[in-house]
């Protein structure tokens, strides 16, 4: 207990000595650039192994977590891209795919130099080494996403099937599942992140799981919360006008950097309290 409590007074500290809110600003900035080729990265391979015509109905699921605004960008962008890749096949879908990728890549490289920031290492990767692993992990992220999408959709229909036959109250479980389902997926995908984006040698993943999970958890808990408050408390129309959409989407996206780079943080002083630092 001593011990813990000498990590999160750390965390405390460091919060400020890393500037984490600026840390967290680029971050989204960069996030935002890449959101749209990261959908369409995910839709095109989404199309390789089903109707694309269905991520829309598997997604409502998912964006029903963050706010209205936000819900409604990914929504143009998710149906401007579909149409876009429709017809697209064979030798120009994998160059597609390869240049959406490439431009998901700016939110992957961000979030590479802020773990390398926290975890307080220097970048010493070459270019080719560095864009590679940032290829690896905005290919991962792609994957990930298409997995708890396809999921989404796998809980949905065992939830309706299993209700016919088993009554209302097997819908709770399903739901329980599929949230179950959803953290341990985040917080895998959070733990792989962390693990091989800071340059240096892997960390062991005991040290990740903690942090993993809180940022996942905190993820959560900023849609949720957030979009509330735009709901209720704030008037961004008011503010700022016909950019409110585009305010409310970059806050969201802070907020969400914030929580993951707090995790990334709780994981690094966990390890600093360690005899031996692992890496």
């Amino acid at each position: 207990m001593a011990a813990w409590v000498r990590v999160i007074k750390r965390v405390w500290v460091m919060v400020g000595f890393h500037e984490l809110g600026l840390l967290s600003a680029g971050l989204a900035f960069y996030t935002f650039l890449a959101l749209t080729p990261l959908i369409a990265a995910t839709v095109m391979v989404y199309g390789l192994v089903a109707d694309v015509g269905m991520v829309r109905k598997q997604m409502a699921s998912i964006v029903e977590v963050v706010p209205a605004d936000v819900a409604h960008l990914l929504e143009e962008q998710l149906m401007r891209i579909i149409s876009t890749n429709s017809g697209v096949t064979g030798i120009a879908l994998v160059i597609a795919l390869f240049f959406a990728v490439y431009g998901g890549m700016r939110a992957a490289g961000g979030m590479m130099s802020a773990l390398n920031i926290i975890n307080e290492e220097r970048e010493t990767r070459g270019f080719f080494v560095k864009t590679f692993r940032t290829g690896g992990l905005t290919l991962a992220a792609v994957l990930l996403a298409l997995t708890g999408v396809l999921s989404g959709g796998v809980f949905a229909w065992l939830q309706i099937q299993t209700s016919v036959y088993l009554g209302d109250v097997t819908q709770l479980l399903f739901k329980i599942l599929t949230w179950v389902f959803a953290i341990a997926l985040g917080s895998s995908g959070f733990a792989l992140i962390m693990r091989y984006g800071p340059d240096r040698r892997p960390a062991k993943w005991r040290w990740l799981a903690p942090g993993s999970l809180l940022a996942t958890l905190l993820w959560l808990a900023v849609s949720f919360g957030f979009s509330l408050y735009v709901a209720y408390i704030s008037d961004y129309n008011a503010t700022y006008g016909s950019l409110s959409a585009i305010v409310v989407f970059l806050m969201w996206l802070f907020l969400s950097a914030y929580g993951v780079l707090l995790g990334a943080l709780l994981n690094a002083e966990i390890e600093r309290q360690t005899f031996c630092d692992s890496t």
